[in-house]
């Protein structure tokens, strides 16, 4: 069963019974820890605005935390708040560190995919004018909103279980929710004469 098919309390026991064989003497525990939460600290911190290279420096200085750390953590059943919580920290940090950064491409991106290199100027004068007009409007949305969309889109098939324990929200809000996200984001993109123009 994916953690997807279930919830994010087998997330949580599946990292703490790593952890706790980890602390016991079994180092490849370690490893099945990061193989089962990276995905979720990954979603953690790019909810934070991070770009795709700042979020894996965040995961990395998790990680990095953690092996500091561990003999310091005596309740291995909250590794999983441990470890989220700590990404979110890095991240913040990063932000701080990086706030000049704009992001902005890296988020369209991420919802259109890259340029195939091939457009002529007038091409790449329309995406670029596209880009803009959406990120105006997504940056309009809700802050809710904004994280949602942006931990879904990176992914092909989200696992709304993980994308649930990264943003603090139920699992089963999470598509209806999207869905009133990516309305709202349609209809005002819908009603810009230019974004309909284009």
């Amino acid at each position: 069963m994916t953690f997807a098919e279930g919830n994010t309390r087998s997330l949580a026991e599946t990292a703490a019974r790593a952890f706790t064989e980890f602390q016991g003497g079994r180092p490849e525990a370690m490893s099945e820890l990061v193989e089962a939460t990276t995905t979720l600290l990954w979603h953690t911190a790019r909810g934070q605005g991070l770009t795709t290279t700042q979020a894996e420096d965040a995961v990395q200085n998790t990680w990095l935390r953690l092996v500091q750390h561990a003999a310091e953590i005596t309740e291995p059943g909250g590794i999983l708040k441990w470890l989220t919580t700590t990404t979110r920290r890095e991240a913040w940090a990063a932000s701080r560190r990086n706030r000049r950064e704009d992001v902005r491409d890296d988020v369209a991106e991420s919802l259109h995919g890259e340029a195939d290199g091939r457009d002529g100027p007038a091409e790449v004068v329309l995406r670029t004018h596209l880009h803009q007009v959406l990120w105006r409007h997504f940056s309009q949305l809700p802050e809710r909103c904004q994280r949602l969309l942006r931990s879904v889109a990176m992914a092909e098939r989200p696992d709304y279980a993980q994308v649930a324990e990264a943003l603090g929200m139920p699992v089963g809000s999470i598509g209806p929710t999207r869905g009133r996200c990516l309305a709202r984001l349609r209809g005002a993109l819908q009603g810009d004469p230019g974004w309909a123009a284009s």
